[in-house]
Formats: C-alpha cells, sequence, structure tokens
C-alpha cells in the first residue's frame, strides 16, 4: 500500500502517541507499504511552531531523516487539483494532502473526519 501521512498522524507516530490506531501504526510500520511524507505536513507543522501552536524538538528534521518515509514535494499538478476538488474542506493544508492522494493514487491516514468525503481512499489513526 501506498500510504500518505495527515500531520497529527506523523506527530503521533513521532510520540509513539497511544492515539494512533493499531491499524494506523501497524500499516506505518508494516515494510511492504511505502509511506510518503509530503512536504505540505512539514510545512504546516513549522506555521504551528512559528505562531506558539507546537513545541518541537532541537533534532526534529534528523528524526524525520532517520524514518523509512519517501519524501513527496509539492507539483505544480498537485496545487492544480485543489481547483478540482469539492469545496467542503476549508484546511487549505488538508485540501492540499488530498489533492496530492487524488493525483499520486496515496491513502491518507488522518483522523480528520472530513477528508473521507472526499475521493480518496483512508485508513483510520
Amino acid at each position: 500500500m501506498r500510504l500518505l501521512l495527515d500531520t497529527h498522524v506523523l506527530l503521533w507516530w513521532l510520540s509513539d502517541e497511544e492515539k494512533l490506531t493499531s491499524e494506523a501504526r501497524d500499516a506505518i510500520a508494516d515494510p511492504e507499504n511505502t509511506i510518503y511524507l509530503s512536504a505540505v505536513v512539514v510545512w504546516e507543522i513549522r506555521i504551528k511552531e512559528a505562531i506558539g501552536k507546537l513545541s518541537l524538538p532541537d533534532a526534529f528534521i534528523e528524526t524525520l531523516a532517520r524514518q523509512a518515509f519517501v519524501e513527496l514535494p509539492i507539483t505544480v499538478e498537485q496545487a492544480d487539483e485543489i481547483s478540482r476538488l469539492p469545496d467542503i474542506h476549508r484546511d487549505p493544508f488538508d485540501r492540499l494532502l488530498i489533492a496530492q492522494a487524488v493525483v499520486e493514487d496515496l491513502t491518507i491516514i488522518t483522523r480528520d473526519s472530513v477528508i473521507p468525503d472526499y475521493p480518496v481512499r483512508v485508513v483510520s489513526a
């Protein structure tokens, strides 16, 4: 399976948070799956850190580098896909993740209750 992590899922995975479902935890840990980390997730995390909503360890990027994640850059095609999405979700970060999942044929791991309303596959976090 090709999986895309939502922001909260990445943070829960890195902190070994018990909030993460066993299904999501097993999917991320399964070496048969390819786990994608979008640049939009790091962008959202850094914005939240800058405005004081989130605190990160100094070695955040080094911690990410030790994970077996495939980096997913933001492309023009993915950004353009946002214009074809139904206007259901207002969060621009989530809309871009959804667009990436559509364009790249990825399954999103998320706890967000609105994302399943889009034409994407979801694993519940």
